[in-house]
């Protein structure tokens, strides 16, 4: 069954409206034709079960025959992901969403080489949450994450953003495998987080003073094994061990 995204405030009737790009990926690349079933999904948990019933040259008529809600994850993820060059990040987003990510924050640090205008800022974040859209359709999650403006890791813990489970990727001493902190969080609090953040750096790592700022503001070190990873690489690791760990004691 074909997918589609439409906002939240576009799903309010029992017809629902395909316009611009959404439009033209229906009627000229997956071609779809009268009384075809598709999914229409708004990215804040519920999925659309529809009928093609009306298709002109830029526009498609889709009667709602069944809405279903889709829960949240049960802990929202935040990934603070220093932005890598070239088009890294947009594949980030992409794996993110499909991982369920609640929100990405894209972090300025020290040795982060990518430099944008202001002015082009908000082009490369309408690019980013076009991704996480392709995402959602891609994979059938009802979620999209919130991308936030880009900051640094100083702006970004003076606001004191509060998280069960705050961890930070690390090549410097003292860090441990993810695990290890699941098990004292279980042990302290008899049951798992129900928030989540991981810090992954850039190529090099956090400089030492930005992990120290990281680590003051509550964040644990976690080891990604014995090997210095990409970063876009780190993240999926991150959010796969993530992943695997708050889903173990609830498949």
């Amino acid at each position: 069954m074909h997918r589609f995204y439409l906002p939240p405030d576009r799903c309010a009737d029992r017809t629902l409206v395909l316009t611009g790009a959404e439009a033209h990926h229906g009627l000229h690349v997956v071609r779809l034709r009268p009384s075809e079933q598709v999914a229409v999904l708004d990215g804040a948990g519920h999925e659309y079960l529809c009928e093609v019933r009306e298709m002109k040259r830029d526009i498609i008529r889709l009667a709602v025959r069944q809405k279903n809600v889709i829960p949240p994850s049960r802990c929202p993820i935040t990934l603070v992901q220093a932005i890598p060059k070239g088009k890294g990040f947009e594949a980030i987003v992409q794996r993110a969403t499909e991982l369920g990510v609640r929100r990405i924050v894209p972090l300025w640090a020290e040795r982060v080489v990518v430099h944008v205008e202001r002015e082009r800022l908000e082009h490369k974040l309408d690019k980013w949450r076009a991704v996480a859209v392709e995402s959602i359709k891609q994979c059938g999650w009802a979620w999209l994450p919130d991308i936030e403006t880009p900051l640094t890791p100083q702006a970004l813990l003076a606001r004191h953003d509060t998280f069960d489970l705050s961890l930070v990727a690390s090549l410097q001493a003292g860090r441990r495998h993810p695990r290890e902190w699941f098990r004292k969080f279980q042990a302290d609090h008899g049951r798992l987080p129900q928030s989540v953040a991981v810090w992954v750096g850039p190529e090099g790592d956090f400089t030492p003073s930005e992990l120290d700022a990281i680590r003051a503001g509550g964040a644990l070190p976690i080891s990604l094994g014995p090997v210095v990873l990409r970063s876009e690489t780190a993240a999926v690791y991150c959010l796969a061990v993530l992943n695997y760990e708050l889903q173990a004691e609830t498949l």
